[in-house]
């Protein structure tokens, strides 16, 4: 999951070599933090948060699997 968002992140953003991504795992969920250069986090989020929010429906249909809920943080 968390190579799928960097895969996406770096194909949407001008600096792919700032894009990062943390993964943090609790008992009921796992959060990935996706951090990306100041200047791109518009074009990671989108209008209106179009981008933001087909990203995260990517990363949770990969996800089915996990048996976990999957929350995508976008840090700038």
């Amino acid at each position: 999951m968390d190579e799928l968002l960097a895969y996406i992140a770096r194909s949407l953003v001008d600096n792919p070599d700032a894009v990062k991504v943390t993964k943090k795992i609790t008992s009921s969920d796992i959060t990935l933090e996706l951090s990306v250069a100041p200047e791109d986090v518009g074009k990671v989020i989108g209008k209106g948060g179009k981008i933001a929010k087909a990203i995260r429906l990517l990363v949770s249909a990969a996800a089915v699997n996990a048996d976990k809920k999957v929350n995508v943080d976008i840090l700038g």
